[in-house]
């Protein structure tokens, strides 16, 4: 049995400024269907515009209100909301609140850096 408590995990900072912490993911266990992680989007901080070739994605809002763009729809989204992002659409996020949005992302396959594509 694998455990990983968030306060043990590892933090990544972004370029954009969110902490994300992988929970379940290749760098943390053998798992290579799916992955958790959580991330912690500051107030006025977007997710810079992506998209993956190969991974399916899930938002999920634990706490905070935001803009999620996913292709060409755009909807504000908040606590409880679940994004479905499928593969090879370009996605980001606006926290558009006052307080950190805490966010859990489900990635399958598991989430793997080079199929992060960043788009202009």
């Amino acid at each position: 049995m694998l455990i990983v408590n968030r306060k043990n995990s590892k933090i990544i900072n972004t370029p954009h400024g969110s902490e994300i912490r992988p929970l379940v993911d290749r760098t943390t266990s053998p798992i290579n269907q799916c992955s958790l992680a959580e991330e912690l989007l500051p107030p006025g901080a977007t997710v810079p515009p992506h998209h993956h070739e190969v991974l399916e994605e899930v938002y999920y809002i634990l706490e905070g209100k935001g803009l999620m763009t996913v292709g060409d729809e755009q909807r504000e989204v908040g606590a409880g909301d679940a994004v479905y992002i499928p593969r090879q659409h370009r996605h980001t996020l606006t926290n558009t609140g006052s307080e950190p949005m805490r966010i859990l992302l489900v990635c399958g396959p598991a989430f793997f850096y080079e199929d992060h594509r960043i788009e202009k």
